[in-house]
């Protein structure tokens, strides 16, 4: 296996869960915002302000056409990235897809207070937040080859959890 991709709501974890799983496996980490910020110089809520969201979500699908070529990683994406129908072709052709499923509550616990989130500077960022879920959680099961809940689970449990099914995975794929 040489691609696996989280995807998730914001504040699911998938970037802390990511660098463990990473470095569990001995593979290259890459937080897909973090590297649009490396490759751009400036915050995303500044591509946000300047691009809009179209323009954001054109550098991320250019982002995850990049990263999801290279050999031996793992990659965290952005919440959003599920929106656009090549990316969700990309991912799952390319990659093994692990959806971290979190329940809204502990979503909004987590990221209220970060402004670092352009979707979330709201008047109601927990309304926002259930909107975003209902939105995307059909498309994160759409694409997505495992399906992990978490929630009150720590990062560690997450790998292990995930860990588990890339092996049941494995071993199904390679019966004859």
């Amino acid at each position: 296996m040489s691609c696996l991709i989280l995807i998730g709501m914001m504040g699911a974890g998938k970037t802390t869960v990511g660098k463990e799983l990473a470095r569990r496996r001995k593979l290259r980490f890459a937080d897909c915002d973090h590297e649009i910020v490396a490759r751009t110089g400036v915050t995303i809520p500044t591509i946000f302000e300047i691009e809009g969201e179209a323009g954001f979500r054109r550098r991320e699908t250019q982002m995850m056409d990049e990263l999801t070529l290279e050999p031996d990683i793992v990659i965290a994406t952005g919440g959003g990235v599920v929106i656009a129908p090549e990316n969700r072709a990309l991912m799952r052709e390319r990659g093994v897809v692990v959806y971290l499923n979190v329940p809204p509550q502990i979503l909004y616990e987590r990221t209220r207070h970060d402004r670092n989130r352009p979707l979330l500077q709201v008047e109601n960022p927990r309304q926002r937040i259930d909107e975003l879920y209902r939105q995307r959680d059909p498309l994160y099961r759409e694409v997505a080859h495992i399906i992990v809940d978490g929630g009150r689970t720590n990062p560690g449990t997450m790998v292990r959890l995930i860990e588990d099914a890339l092996k049941k995975r494995e071993q199904s794929t390679c019966r004859p």
